[in-house]
């Protein structure tokens, strides 16, 4: 039976409320507005269940979805802990990927990190003030010296490319690179249990200093991409 000309159109239902979704943005408010820091303690889960006049199981999934972005972490029998500072404003973007195998999640994470590591590099070239080069060359020093003593450097090798992308003067490629580290650093701490992973780059982050020195954005892209090419090569060569 085909409907009438005139007949009226129907009422849409009103779409749900996102519960998930309110409580997140009404947590992340609180620990602005209470000025919480990293490691201090939140509201027990009855405390914010009757604040918020939700049940247990909207707050564990809002709890699980801070988790997974990496701010917070529970603590058996102690509670729920901040991790790192949360604001309403907070853009956080979780990272994951679904994959078993350690070599393939090296090498899709190293195929972002190439456009984010050769950008910081050529605007810290064209960005970075006086005061940047003294802190990246005092990174670049200490990482050299662990290197030459034990034959890696890990911690310093990261401290030296976080001082470069604090010298690009924009937040975001320093918490993007923190963040993608964060989410894999199971993988990237120690690939392959080799610590000698990647030690055929240690030449360019000197050279990779002097490009950013001389304002090079160029060269700063350039021996950017062989750190990284040699990044691959040990990723390759290591899991075959």
């Amino acid at each position: 039976m085909t409907a009438g000309v005139n007949e009226r159109p129907r009422i849409q239902p009103l779409p749900p409320i996102d519960r998930g979704r309110q409580v997140t943005e009404a947590l992340a408010a609180y620990i602005d507005q209470a000025s919480l820091k990293a490691g201090d303690r939140l509201p027990a889960e009855r405390e914010l269940m009757a604040a918020l006049a939700v049940g247990r199981s909207t707050i564990r999934e809002v709890i699980r979805h801070f988790q997974a972005l990496g701010v917070m972490e529970t603590r058996k029998g102690s509670g729920t802990y901040l991790l790192k500072p949360v604001t309403s404003a907070t853009v956080h973007m979780p990272l994951s990927l679904e994959t078993a195998h350690v070599r393939d999640i090296l090498l899709q994470t190293l195929e972002v990190r190439r456009g984010i590591e050769c950008e910081a590099g050529m605007v810290a070239a064209r960005r970075r003030t006086a005061g940047d080069l003294v802190v990246i060359e005092q990174k670049l020093d200490e990482m050299e010296r662990v290197h030459l003593s034990k034959g890696t450097s890990g911690p310093e090798d990261l401290a030296f490319h976080l001082a470069i992308y604090d010298a690009t003067h924009n937040p975001l490629f320093r918490q993007l690179l923190e963040q993608m580290r964060g989410a894999f650093e199971r993988f990237w701490e120690k690939p392959f249990d080799r610590p000698d992973f990647a030690r055929r780059s240690f030449p360019y982050h000197r050279t990779l200093f002097n490009a950013i020195t001389v304002q090079d954005t160029e060269a700063a892209r350039r021996e950017t991409m062989k750190i990284l090419d040699v990044v691959e090569e040990d990723i390759k060569d290591m899991s075959k």
